[in-house]
């Protein structure tokens, strides 16, 4: 990766240093032309329509679910759903897996509020939670000992979103299948930076976001496998979801239609599929190896600051492009306010993880997160703001 990666991205022509891209990405042009050539050109409903226009819109529609298919090594186009982000996929699942009183759900005490929330709504399941060791690490030991004759599922993220740790979803897709149990991922985190293979993790269901990987918002990915979604509940009713409708009831479409009501964010899935074809074309295999060695000289220059904590795992080749941390003696928003007023934004907060940050006994942490247009400039110029902040508090 270099600078000239930056000027396919208009937003950072301002000179702006942005580190929060576990939150959400800048869009190249490309993906932004995509989506103006879209509506001038290529306006219509899905689905719904003989004429070319329409036609046109189906046929890009289609696309973007087989392109994401490909990306993720999904056996059909018809395995993905499109819903408005993550936490949308991971409720569609939770609420139409339709589990019943008594079964279990084991999770993780590094999930995202996304992955807790949708399972605790369903108030007669009980969850189980995968602790955490004291560097950040799973402690997958421990799974075994959690499940029992009631336990249906287990979910848990690629990476995690706060402490950067990278988990080893496919040993644990190896004790879901040995156990007969769902196998949830939140590849949130992990789909936008390096290949992700659902074949080799082995899960049944894999979620993540377009706008978390030079996407626009408002498109969600829901893979799942054939013959589980085919045996699951409709999510929402009406338009686009159903095959014949008459007054005592009706039939379902096929999948992924079963699952898409309404009119969906057709310009956001021709987004999306920019988006994939920009990445794959920088090389997800270079942008990961770029993302490692950011991490790995960043959390060198930080390792010897005097009143600076560093979260999650101490080798670099166990975490993603993700560094939580806090300065003692000064809040997390007071850091993030100070980085930007030179331009450069980080996250300040719980980042949706508020279990996770109790368990360590803080209130939020600063979070900077790279992606592949961040260089190692970049990090010069934060660390050299974090040093002079370090020297203040001495």
């Amino acid at each position: 990766m270099n600078e000239k990666i930056k000027k396919d991205f208009p937003f950072l022509k301002n000179k702006i240093i942005y580190l929060d891209n576990a939150s959400t990405t800048q869009k190249p042009r490309q993906v932004i032309d995509s989506i103006k050539n879209f509506y001038e050109n290529n306006c219509g409903n899905v689905h719904r329509g003989v004429y070319k226009i329409s036609e046109e819109a189906t046929r890009l529609y289609t696309l973007a679910h087989e392109n994401v298919a490909k990306l993720i090594n999904a056996k059909s186009w018809r395995e993905i759903i499109f819903t408005k982000n993550t936490t949308e996929s991971i409720n569609l699942i939770a609420k139409s897996l339709k589990l019943k009183k008594g079964d279990e759900v084991i999770l993780t005490e590094m999930e995202h509020h996304s992955n807790i929330v949708p399972w605790m709504m369903l108030k007669d399941v009980k969850i189980k939670y995968v602790p955490v060791d004291a560097e950040g690490k799973l402690e997958i030991n421990k799974i075994k000992k959690l499940i029992t004759k009631n336990t249906r599922v287990i979910s848990c993220p690629h990476m995690s979103n706060f402490l950067g740790t990278i988990n080893p979803v496919e040993k644990i897709g190896k004790i879901a299948r040995d156990n007969d149990l769902i196998f949830i991922v939140d590849a949130a985190q992990s789909v936008p930076h390096k290949k992700v293979d659902v074949k080799k993790i082995g899960c049944d269901f894999l979620v993540f976001s377009s706008h978390k990987m030079c996407g626009p918002t408002g498109v969600g990915i829901l893979y799942g496998k054939k013959e589980i979604l085919e045996n699951m509940e409709p999510f929402l009713g009406g338009g686009d979801m159903i095959e014949s409708v008459d007054f005592d009831g009706f039939k379902t479409c096929e999948i992924p239609w079963k699952f898409e009501a309404g009119t969906p964010n057709i310009s956001g899935a021709v987004g999306l599929s920019a988006a994939i074809s920009y990445l794959q074309k920088v090389g997800l295999n270079k942008i990961w190896k770029h993302e490692q060695n950011l991490v790995k000289y960043t959390l060198h220059k930080m390792k010897d600051m005097n009143n600076v904590e560093i979260y999650g795992p101490k080798d670099y080749k166990e975490r993603c492009g993700i560094i939580s941390f806090n300065i003692n003696g000064l809040d997390s928003e007071s850091v993030a306010g100070i980085m930007d007023s030179i331009n450069i934004c980080v996250r300040s907060g719980h980042h949706c993880a508020m279990p996770m940050h109790k368990k360590l006994g803080i209130d939020s942490s600063v979070r900077i997160s790279f992606y592949l247009y961040n260089t190692i400039k970049d990090v010069d110029i934060f660390i050299k703001k974090l040093k002079e902040i370090d020297g203040v508090l001495k």
